[in-house]
């Protein structure tokens, strides 16, 4: 996460994987998007009809399938998450996002990377899993900035549900604004906040100091100009289908307010506010060393009441 890169930085300059059990088929799976091949992974419950399946989509920066960035640590949150999922007997993909791990070769220089990108390609997975038939019902889940993409993605593919999971609802540019002023040196703020101005604007700006270059480095620069233009809540607003929100209590990058804008873009979405837990989806008291040391220990075990409300609300979906 680009948020979770940030908090490491500052501190600078101032379990186990479960395995999927027998009766579930876990096998590779890529697309190839006619500009890279994707690379993922499929879980798929052993069963004679079609089942529910959940295309998940990753956050911001190089995090990868399971839910990891080579800059803020080993959780695997989302491939828990998945491997939940398919003991429920609910399927998942979880991919590469382009330009990332095993996808990286799809796009190796993160300057022609963007939000449109990143959409057309949730939309190829997405027909790609309505086309087979083992797969019924199609549910997207966007996990942090990946719930601005599924919001994006989902009405282009008919999806019958949505669930975002510590999915901001303001332009990121504002949360990104609030984090710098609550955790940077003050030396440093007044140049951090004119550079999201510049590209807030649209326009590139190369003097960046090099305590912020894992933020505002020039070559991500337009990827965040294309991200600043979005509008969270006017994209949740728009979607026709089902919705969840889910968000943590003690989430030190996604604000519960978040979630409570959400709902208000979209009454009819269903709102779980998980106590204690945290944006990688685990139970960490408010505390920043814990709550860092988290996003480095696969072996927490994922937030309950999350996974209940997230298979509750697949469940509950009408047959289609």
């Amino acid at each position: 996460m680009m948020l979770r890169i940030l908090m490491l930085a500052l501190l600078l300059c101032c379990g186990l994987a479960q395995a999927a059990s027998p009766g579930v088929l876990q096998r590779p799976i890529s697309l190839d998007t006619g500009s890279g091949i994707l690379k993922g992974s499929l879980l798929l419950p052993r069963s004679d009809v079609p089942v529910p399946v959940v295309l998940i989509i990753a956050g911001s920066g190089p995090t990868d399938r399971d839910g990891n960035n080579p800059a803020g640590g080993r959780n695997d949150s989302l491939k828990r998450l998945a491997l939940l999922l398919a003991k429920n007997g609910i399927a998942s993909v979880r991919y590469d996002k382009r330009g990332v791990a095993e996808s990286f070769a799809a796009q190796p220089d993160e300057r022609k990377l963007s939000v449109d990108a990143y959409v057309a390609d949730a939309v190829a997975w997405s027909q790609k899993l309505k086309r087979d038939p083992r797969l019924g019902p199609l549910i997207l889940l966007g996990h942090s900035e990946g719930a601005l993409i599924a919001s994006l993605a989902a009405g282009q593919v008919d999806a019958q549900a949505v669930i975002s999971l510590a999915g901001s609802a303001r332009p990121i540019d504002q949360v990104l604004r609030e984090q710098l002023q609550a955790r940077l040196p003050r030396p440093l703020l007044p140049r951090a906040l004119e550079l999201i101005d510049h590209l807030k604007a649209g326009q590139t700006d190369a003097n960046v100091p090099p305590q912020l270059q894992v933020i505002f480095r020039p070559s991500v620069q337009p990827y965040l100009i294309s991200l600043f233009r979005q509008d969270p809540a006017a994209a949740f607003a728009q979607l026709k289908m089902p919705a969840l929100i889910v968000q943590g209590r003690n989430d030190m990058q996604v604000d519960v307010k978040d979630a409570e804008l959400l709902k208000t873009a979209k009454p009819d979405a269903d709102l779980a506010l998980i106590d204690g837990m945290n944006h990688v989806l685990r139970i960490v008291p408010q505390d920043l060393k814990q709550q860092l040391d988290s996003y480095d220990d696969p072996s927490l075990p994922l937030a309950a009441q999350m996974g209940r409300r997230v298979i509750g609300f697949i469940q509950a979906l009408p047959a289609s």
